[in-house]
């Protein structure tokens, strides 16, 4: 009789970890800065969007890019900025950065429109590896704008990217806190720099990779 073996090989599956922290200007009930997190097969699309002005109106336009985003998140970013582009025409437009993480080659790719901010702290805040600002152009998706050049930013595990709008302060990424998890992260850039003039959000994803047994 032939001999059977068997034995368990370690998988190691990307995952992102994830956290926000949001609030509308004072005054108002609803934000133009809203949030998108869309899983997809082999990958995820991140997402945040300032929408020009404040109140409900804002609030509408940023909720049409939004769905604009999520039914087609697995499009390359470029595509996505055009469908926002021509979602939103006509009307005041808004700003966004994008952050397509895709599984397979443990990357993502890159496109920031207007003030959206977006840096990555690689190795979950190592001491010796500096905060990497991503370029954001200037521009309005709906509006003016500017040539589209994504790029794209090798991930290791650990990596934070955190993307805010421009009601948060530009210099929540000068010292960041260690030990941190997402939400918390997120929650403490919130209560230190976030603007009581401006609908306001910031994002914190984690890239991770969970081990998972599997039999053979």
């Amino acid at each position: 009789m032939g001999s059977v073996k068997t034995g368990t090989v370690i998988m190691k599956t990307p995952t992102l970890q994830w956290g926000v922290a949001t609030a509308p200007v004072r005054g108002q009930t609803e934000s133009g800065d809203p949030c998108l997190v869309e899983p997809f097969p082999d990958g995820a699309l991140v997402a945040v969007i300032d929408a020009l002005g404040h109140g409900h109106r804002a609030a509408q336009i940023a909720a049409e890019a939004v769905d604009t985003l999520a039914r087609h998140a697995r499009d390359s970013i470029t595509m996505l900025i055009l469908r926002c582009h021509e979602a939103l025409r006509g009307r005041p437009g808004a700003t966004m950065s994008l952050a397509s993480f895709d599984w397979r080659r443990h990357w993502i790719t890159w496109l920031g429109i207007g003030n959206v901010a977006g840096v990555l702290v690689p190795h979950a805040f190592q001491a010796e590896a500096p905060v990497r600002r991503l370029l954001v152009r200037g521009g309005v998706v709906g509006g003016d704008l500017p040539d589209l050049r994504p790029i794209a930013v090798a991930l290791a595990p650990g990596d934070t990217l955190i993307i805010a709008t421009d009601g948060i302060h530009e210099e929540f990424a000068d010292e960041l806190p260690r030990d941190l998890t997402p939400q918390p992260l997120a929650e403490h850039l919130f209560a230190h720099y976030a603007k009581s003039t401006d609908d306001a959000l910031v994002l914190v994803a984690r890239y991770c990779l969970n081990a998972n047994e599997r039999e053979f």
